[in-house]
């Protein structure tokens, strides 16, 4: 008689006679366990504060909550109906939530309550990341991305085509009520007690859409004011040092919008931008301030300026804010070039390499280094563009290159961030220094910057 193989043990229904322990669902060195003992060492005190009133049902544990969307972001699930799903079917999530499962709505609710202290936690990994000492700060780069707003851009309209909108909404309106109007008596008998002049549905979508487009063209009058003082001040400001006597163009208060001027009614803070690829998107533009050593991002920030030079003072002044110091050296394209940059920089020590004009990445390998004497009359962009022919300044900008467009990739692909959740330029914003976060936990758990974790523990 042949022997029978045998094979393990398998029986689906077999109950255990132990409650198993979190600390056996995965290896030793999982990302999972890295990530709890990292979110246990943040500072989560402005969470917590905010749950003051006593009365009404336990929530959640904070941190636990915490742990659950900063994994759901570094594994690029965003969404609250698909993180409510993986408590249930994914063991890492599990093991963070101790087998809890908060329903997506609370999960949404919560994200959105404490958006502002969620996006505050990317200071709190550059602070892990300093302990760690892999953030030395000796060379950092700037760069930004367009990311998709929650909005299409074809819920957007001109504030010229709302003129045209608004008169064919109110027409249609006027029309009806005269035709209401000429059949009145017949129409007492066909609906009784009732009007019969209630407006119907698609009347009433034309109403709703009229009194939306009409604070749309209100937004867009109250900017274009504000534009025109702003340029008013700064004509005033420049005649003054120049020792002239100002004299307005016209009153910034009779200011109207352009004709062009777009007003999009699902995010009207996001605005449409040119994205890498070339096309137009309804976007915001996400800065990161990285630092070359680690590719961990010191500073993030996000706004519906397409223009990336305005934002690079910022992300310094956050970069200074959060080690202490200002960076040594800095490297950005020709996006962020202006003298007044350069000036400010060279006032906080800061070496920059940013070239005046936009340099191919085939210039780069024929480029050659500078010879003589320095001219007496070089201008700053002058000098710049010498600096960066040096052989030590096409290091340094190169640098930009392999730290800085790595990291958005990393972003983009690995963690699949290409389009916001949340609308408004201050949710949209926290959420971009979330995302940042979860990107600087990837570096730290990869480069062992966190003492191993202890499963279970």
């Amino acid at each position: 008689m042949t022997a029978k193989k045998k094979f393990r043990p398998y029986q689906p229904d077999q109950l255990m006679l132990l409650p198993p322990s979190l600390g056996d669902w995965l290896p030793e060195d999982h990302v999972v366990y890295f990530l709890s003992d990292a979110v246990d060492e943040m500072d989560l005190s402005a969470i917590y504060a905010s749950y003051a009133e006593l009365r009404g049902q336990p929530p959640y544990e904070p941190s636990m909550m915490v742990k659950v969307l900063m994994y759901g972001y570094m594994l690029g699930i965003r969404s609250s109906r698909k993180l409510e799903r993986a408590l249930h079917e994914d063991v890492g999530f599990r093991v963070l939530s101790c087998n809890q499962q908060p329903d997506f709505w609370t999960i949404a609710a919560f994200r959105r309550r404490h958006h502002e202290a969620l996006g505050g936690l990317l200071g709190e990994t550059v602070r892990l990341g300093m302990e760690a000492g892999l953030i030395k700060g000796e060379h950092v780069s700037v760069d930004g991305t367009k990311i998709k707003a929650h909005a299409s851009r074809h819920s957007a309209m001109s504030y010229g085509r709302m003129d045209r909108e608004e008169s064919r909404l109110l027409r249609d309106i006027e029309e009806y009520f005269a035709d209401m109007e000429a059949q009145d008596r017949l129409e007492d008998e066909k609906f009784g007690d009732r009007r019969g002049d209630e407006l119907p549905e698609h009347l009433s979508t034309h109403k709703k859409r009229v009194e939306a487009i009409r604070r749309a063209r209100e937004s867009l009058e109250a900017k274009a004011r504000q534009r025109a003082e702003e340029e008013s001040e700064k004509r005033r400001r420049e005649a003054e040092s120049e020792g002239r006597v100002y004299h307005p163009r016209k009153d910034p208060q009779k200011a109207r919008p352009r004709d062009k001027d777009q007003y999009n009614f699902t995010d009207p803070e996001s605005r449409i931008m040119k994205s890498s690829e070339g096309s137009f998107i309804q976007a915001y533009n996400g800065q990161a301030l990285v630092d070359t050593d680690s590719m961990m991002i010191i500073a993030g920030d996000l706004s519906n300026q397409a223009a990336d030079s305005p934002h690079l003072l910022g992300l310094v002044a956050q970069y200074r804010e959060v080690m202490g110091c200002a960076p040594k050296e800095l490297s950005a394209d020709a996006g962020y070039y202006s003298e007044a940059i350069l000036a400010r920089l060279q006032g906080w020590e800061v070496e920059a390499f940013i070239p005046p004009d936009k340099i191919k990445h085939s210039e780069w390998r024929t480029m050659t280094s500078p010879r003589g004497r320095i001219p007496k009359d070089a201008t700053r962009a002058d000098l710049m563009r010498r600096k960066l022919r040096t052989k030590r300044g096409r290091a340094r900008y190169q640098k930009r290159q392999c730290s800085v467009e790595p990291v958005f990739g990393h972003i983009k692909e690995v963690q699949g961030f290409r389009q916001l959740l949340l609308r408004g330029q201050a949710k949209a914003r926290s959420m971009w220094q979330l995302v940042s976060a979860a990107h600087n936990l990837w570096k730290l758990y990869r480069q062992g910057g966190v003492p191993e974790a202890i499963p279970g523990g």
